[in-house]
């Protein structure tokens, strides 16, 4: 696409858009297209985190014995070492 050429910014969307490219760490441009694709509903905004579930067939399969025996053998894994901490 072409250039666009902006006259007479006011100074608010000047410090924001500046502030957003500090922030990002990338340059003023960049920045101006972000901002104008979130304010368009475009690419830029931000997805939904991943959902997986691969393992939620084994939710809830432990018996209330099962879940005792397995926290009772990590429960030594909960404990903080102070001598390796030094």
């Amino acid at each position: 696409m072409k250039a666009i050429t902006l006259r007479n910014l006011p100074a608010e969307v000047a410090r924001t858009v500046q502030l957003r490219a500090k922030q990002k760490k990338t340059s003023v441009n960049k920045a101006v297209i972000e901002l104008l694709e979130e304010s368009a509903g475009g690419k830029a905004k931000k997805k939904a985190p991943a959902r997986y579930h691969d393992l939620d067939h084994l939710v809830g399969t432990w018996t209330k014995e099962e879940a005792a025996a397995f926290d009772k053998i990590v429960k030594s894994f909960r404990t903080i070492d102070p001598n390796l901490w030094k």
